[in-house]
């Protein structure tokens, strides 16, 4: 008996149990897309955070935590404990090793979406990916205090385009608190995609933030205290504090140095980080989370597998007599054998091919609700080498799971499956 004719004596057999073969499968394939989703939100979400920023030496912001200041300036996740006065940001601006500096402020949003104030530089200095610049897809840097650039994002999901007016909220929630009527901002430009939280932030300028701030104090506005726009440009806005600051060094050599004077500074507390430094500190703190869930994803393949197990192993009751005279018209025990493992082989091969399925099905559902609410870009791309060891390594073990019920068929003598049982 050929190997093409035992597989096709295990596909028949299988057709014949379509229904608890079917459930079988399903059950798999729901494990094997968990096992996938695992693993690509894990890769897509390391290589997220990675690429969101390039090229920036060090990180400056209140003194907290590395992790914290980095969620916050870099992330847009969380808040800061505290803020950088205006005076030692130009200490920190005018040291003769560096290069460029680009100072954040945050705390307002839009709709949802976080309001970042800052400077021109930020568009000339920024880098994401390999280096990247931020590039427009359409319109201009702002110019105006009461101009906006805006993420792709946050373009697409509130159908702006370039002249569009909107309105900055006070505060951090999708609604905001008190919004800033009396001073619009116009949309003037909307940068490509990135893939990165800049998709999701609206980009104002430092002046900006502090126009429509004239007015309020401690987090309220000034009773009796009402300064227009037109009032506002008339002012000098030279900002108070900022929430972080982005170096970039004319020598990577002087990065340590640098972090020390600034983290040694007597003005007021402050915390330079290495980005590089503070993203692996953070992957070491979701070592463990990685490694629990990991171990319950493997549990649920497990699972799906000792289901097939079990399916098969009580179907050989029932094929006692299909056995039998399999063995009467001249199968072999071996071949008895090797139809069982066939049978386990292609019900992980099918399971692995809809798990595949309800990946991309579900990534194309819930790619969007991802990015909203986690900031993760999660593109809908090919399975990468570590994927396919993972399927390979599934499959393999549905493979030797099915030679468990392949040996007890093995076992069966012709006689006993010509034997009725009672």
């Amino acid at each position: 008996m050929t190997a093409r004719i035992i597989l096709f004596l295990a596909a028949k057999s299988l057709l014949n149990r379509w229904l608890t073969a079917g459930l079988t499968v399903f059950a798999i394939a729901v494990s094997v897309m968990m096992v996938l989703s695992v693993e690509k939100i894990r890769t897509d979400a390391k290589l997220s955070f990675a690429n969101t920023i390039s090229g920036t030496d060090l990180v400056v912001g209140a003194r907290s935590g590395a992790v914290q200041l980095l969620l916050y300036s870099v992330f847009r996740i969380g808040n800061a404990t505290n803020n950088i006065s205006w005076r030692s940001y130009q200490e920190i601006a005018n040291r003769n090793d560096l290069k460029w500096s680009v100072p954040l402020s945050l705390g307002d949003s839009h709709r949802g979406y976080r309001v970042m104030g800052t400077t021109d530089d930020y568009f000339k200095h920024y880098r994401y990916g390999a280096r990247r610049v931020l590039q427009f897809d359409d319109g201009i840097p702002f110019d105006d205090i009461f101009d906006t650039v805006l993420g792709a994002e946050v373009a697409e999901a509130l159908d702006y385009a370039v002249g569009d007016k909107i309105v900055i909220a006070h505060g951090l929630g999708r609604a905001g608190f008190t919004k800033h009527v009396d001073k619009p901002f116009t949309v003037t430009g909307i940068l490509k995609r990135t893939g990165t939280p800049l998709d999701r932030t609206v980009h104002v300028s430092l002046n900006g933030i502090e126009a429509i701030h004239l007015d309020w104090r401690g987090g309220s506005r000034i009773p009796g205290r009402t300064i227009t726009a037109d009032q506002a440009r008339e002012l000098t806005l030279t900002p108070r504090s900022v929430t972080a600051v982005l170096l970039g060094l004319k020598s990577r050599l002087g990065a340590f140095r640098a972090l020390r004077e600034i983290n040694e500074s007597r003005r007021e507390p402050l915390l330079a980080i290495l980005p590089g430094v503070a993203l692996q500190e953070l992957w070491s703190l979701m070592g463990t989370a990685e490694a629990a869930l990991g171990i319950v994803v493997l549990f649920v393949v497990a699972a799906g597998l000792i289901g097939m197990a079990t399916m098969l192993l009580a179907s050989l009751n029932e094929r006692r007599r299909e056995m039998a005279i399999l063995r009467a018209v001249g199968a072999r025990p071996a071949h008895v054998f090797a139809m069982f493992v066939l049978e386990g082989w292609l019900l992980t091969l099918l399971a692995c091919v809809l798990g595949i399925a309800l990946l991309y099905f579900g990534l194309a559902v819930a790619q969007p609700l991802i990015e909203t609410r986690f900031g993760l870009y999660v593109p809908l791309d090919v399975l990468t080498i570590r994927q396919w060891i993972i399927i390979s390594a599934i499959m393999g073990a549905g493979t030797v799971t099915g030679a468990v019920p392949a040996w007890f068929a093995y076992r069966n003598s012709i006689a006993d499956g010509m034997t009725i049982r009672t």
